[in-house]
């Protein structure tokens, strides 16, 4: 979470050129997209830019850092939730997917992070290594049926009674949409409640 402020540092300049070599413009260094990796979990704010045209390239680089995981095994992404991700492009629900998924990342890192608090406060930092494997398949399922919860709100949209649909043409297409919303908050909140009870969500002093 950042704070804005009037000296808010700005983001690290990564310059990449044509032979594929990145240049930390900050350290006046060559990196790889293993430094950039290592960045990105030190919490430091970079943005990437094609040498020569001037491109803004950020997005893509770190989906080459998220390619370049998976490939060494360290594997995050189950294939039943990069098959639903897929399924959304080119979809109309598409420009809706980036805001869901990064609100639901934000609950689970902020859960995340409350659980680390706990274990540190109350174990020492000792925690039985089977039980924390079992907290992340929990979380990582959570994770997937949001994309399932997220699809079939458009697909109960989709399959509405022909009594329905005519009920709604006289409605304007924002409302439409707008209900869509609220009942994709709906399930939001429900993944919340889910997350709270596998993390300890009733924190003590807080």
């Amino acid at each position: 979470m950042h704070e804005e402020s009037g000296s808010e540092a700005k983001p690290i300049i990564i310059k990449k050129y044509a032979n594929r070599r990145l240049y930390n413009t900050a350290t006046s260094s060559y990196v790889t997209l293993y430094h950039l990796a290592q960045m990105v979990k030190e919490g430091l704010e970079f943005v990437v830019y094609e040498a020569k045209a001037g491109e803004d390239i950020t997005r893509s680089v770190l989906t080459q850092i998220i390619v370049e995981e998976e490939s060494k095994g360290h594997n995050l992404l189950p294939i039943s939730f990069l098959r639903h991700l897929i399924s959304f492009y080119g979809d109309s629900l598409q420009a809706l997917v980036p805001r869901y998924l990064d609100h639901a990342m934000q609950t689970f890192a902020s859960n995340q992070d409350h659980m680390r608090q706990y274990i540190q406060e109350t174990m020492g930092g000792l925690f039985p290594l089977d039980r924390i494997e079992e907290m992340d398949k929990q979380n990582m399922v959570i994770l997937e049926s949001a994309m399932k919860m997220f699809s079939s709100v458009y697909k109960k949209g989709e399959n509405q009674p022909e009594q329905a649909k005519e009920a709604n043409t006289d409605r304007p297409a924002e409302e439409s949409e707008d209900t869509r919303i609220e009942e994709m908050r709906a399930r939001l909140n429900e993944m919340q409640a889910q997350l709270n009870s596998l993390t300890g969500g009733n924190r003590k002093g807080n």
